[in-house]
């Protein structure tokens, strides 16, 4: 594809009020967000909708010359945590880089509303352990101003932000505000506590929340190691919540599980019955589950996709949320994990800055120690860190395997001998030496990927059938959560850089691609003015040089209140991106607009 000579030409009238269209994007090749084939032609736009798709005759005020690039709708994301991010960031980075225009918040069954003022340190503590946002940068940043749901979305909705936002209302949050100090994972709601969480449930779907999302993984753990609230939740609990639904033409749910990790059918079953139950109680609504070939139980993906084909047989609506790469954490010396963290030696000096820990531990006697040593636990009671952890450290080959220097251009589809133990093998030393070795690198700042799901084989093989199922949703890239750990709302990028340009026969074409960042979630989501290229639906467009598209290298950045830091990605290739027929972005950088508001259901 050619690259954009011109991008932008101020259109020569005398008048901008003698203009028939606002902004009028001429010579792209317009990929629609349908699947249908791509065409060259232009967009109108006026008032903030779409006009004309095709030939556009007439004037704008103002023209964008897009020869050589693709034109398509704004992404939707559907699986966000910004929902405390949303109360201090206009933004809503780094999601706004990657041609997000609307982003949907609430997963997981976790967020700040509906919260009464008693319980606001409690659902921080929540999050911080279960989405590790630092719970300073949340007690600062956060601006209660609401107790209910309908006042949580008016508040936000009270200021204006870059990119749309949408919001799920969150179990946990809900169970917190119905049920008080009983609101543990091993107490069961009554029947008087269920009737008055589906009517908070309905209030807030009639206010504009998007559906209604729950958690039940033993790797979400509060900052002093509990259950989440939600966690145990029973079958009569789920579903009568989920009659909440009942009369709406809108509304979904979103479930995340472990299936407790099991790998006999005894195990897996009860626990996808729970939430099979739940979605058939929800009177049509469809429901999400998040979909990874794990560690533990590599094949459950594959028994998830069985019982998902086999509720649609029975009529319930039921599809998968895949993240298009491998699902892991960067590790650094700055970052919240590496492989020493629970090493006596380094937590000795863990609180040390970076530059006299980078000292210490250049040091031979200090090396020879800690190498000497073990990893003490640091998952358990009164942590927030899941066992998981635990487990990788007591298997430290087993992580260098997928353990991988994050470098520019970096290949998230690395092959085997990129690897840290190919490293070990080849030059004669250990797993920890080179894990030692490659941390202390450009001065302690180097980072390390880790791909934990979704890369068992090292390869996609299993993404790739994930992706194609007629099912699949592309999700999971949990903007504004794990800050410390993963940058992966950098994901809608990604996958159509990788999965539409770079992977040839083994990809996925491009008008398919970008129908599912758009139109396929628009549509599920139940957002009938977005998501497609059409006369008469909102003017969110990307423009985007696909030959240049690309990621930037992640970094750590202090940006967050109370001095938090967390990580940032950012991308080449976006040559403007409208919400709103708003400019926010020009050649990557924002522009300064804030057309952004809540978005509502509208079918």
């Amino acid at each position: 594809m050619r690259r954009a000579a011109r991008v932008w030409l101020r259109a020569p009238i005398a008048s901008e009020t003698m203009a028939q269209f606002d902004l009028k994007i001429v010579g792209g090749r317009i990929v629609d967000g349908t699947g249908a084939a791509s065409f060259v032609g232009d967009v109108a736009v006026r008032d903030g909708r779409i006009v004309a798709v095709g030939r556009c005759d007439g004037e704008a005020a103002t023209t964008v010359d897009a020869t050589g690039c693709i034109v398509t709708p704004g992404f939707v994301d559907l699986h966000t945590h910004y929902d405390g991010q949303v109360s201090w960031d206009a933004d809503l980075a780094p999601s706004c880089f990657h041609g997000v225009t609307t982003a949907v918040m609430g997963s997981c069954g976790v967020g700040f509303a509906p919260c009464r003022a008693a319980d606001r340190e409690r659902l921080i503590a929540l999050m911080e352990g279960v989405e590790d946002i630092p719970g300073s940068a949340l007690a600062e940043g956060l601006r209660w101003g609401w107790e209910s749901f309908p006042e949580y979305l008016a508040a936000l909705d009270a200021t204006p932000h870059t990119i749309d936002f949408a919001a799920h209302i969150p179990h946990d949050a809900l169970r917190v505000f119905v049920m008080g100090d009983r609101a543990v994972a091993n107490e069961v709601a009554t029947d008087d506590d269920i009737a008055a969480m589906r009517r908070v449930v309905r209030e807030a779907l009639e206010a504009g929340a998007v559906g209604f999302s729950t958690g039940r993984t033993d790797n979400h753990r509060n900052i002093d190691g509990q259950p989440t609230p939600a966690s145990e939740a029973t079958t009569t609990e789920l579903a009568g919540i989920a009659a909440a639904f009942h009369g709406l033409p809108f509304g979904v749910l979103q479930a995340v599980s472990d299936f407790d990790m099991g790998t006999s059918v005894e195990r897996f079953d009860p626990e996808f019955d729970v939430i099979e139950a739940m979605a058939a109680a929800a009177g049509g609504r469809p429901t999400s589950i998040s979909l990874m070939q794990r560690n533990k139980d590599t094949a459950q993906w594959q028994k998830i996709l069985r019982r998902v084909d086999a509720a649609a047989v029975k009529g319930v609506e039921m599809r998968v949320q895949v993240a298009p790469r491998g699902i892991g954490v960067i590790l650094g010396l700055e970052a919240t994990f590496h492989p020493f963290v629970g090493f006596p030696s380094y937590k000795a000096v863990a609180a040390l800055p970076l530059a006299e820990r980078v000292a210490a531990m250049r040091d031979p006697v200090f090396r020879q120690r800690l190498l000497g040593e073990k990893s003490e636990r640091i998952a358990g009671d009164g942590s927030s860190v899941p066992p998981l952890a635990d487990e990788l450290l007591a298997h430290l080959d087993f992580v260098a395997m997928r353990l991988y220097r994050l470098t520019d251009g970096f290949d998230y589809e690395p092959p085997r001998e990129a690897s840290l133990l190919a490293e070990a093998f080849t030059t004669g030393r250990t797993t920890l030496e080179v894990l030692y070795d490659a941390l202390l690198e450009d001065d302690g700042r180097r980072l390390l990927y880790f791909p934990i799901f979704n890369y068992i084989d090292q390869n996609f093989d299993a993404v790739e059938t994930m992706l194609r199922h007629p099912r699949a949703l592309v999700g999971l890239g949990d903007g504004g959560a794990h800050v410390g750990t993963i940058c992966d709302a950098s994901v809608p990028t990604f996958f159509l850089a990788r999965w539409a340009r770079d992977r040839g026969d083994r990809g996925i074409a491009l008008e398919r691609a970008v129908q599912m960042l758009t139109g396929d979630v628009a549509g599920y989501m139940g957002f009938g003015d977005r998501g497609v290229l059409r006369p008469g639906l909102r003017a969110d467009i990307n423009v985007i040089d696909m030959a240049r598209l690309g990621l930037t290298m992640p970094e750590l950045v202090r940006d967050l209140p109370a001095g938090g830091k967390r990580f940032m990605q950012r991308a080449t290739g976006y040559v403007a991106t409208f919400v709103h027929g708003e400019q926010i972005i020009a050649h990557g950088e924002l522009t300064g607009a804030r057309p952004g508001r809540l978005a509502r259901p509208t079918a």
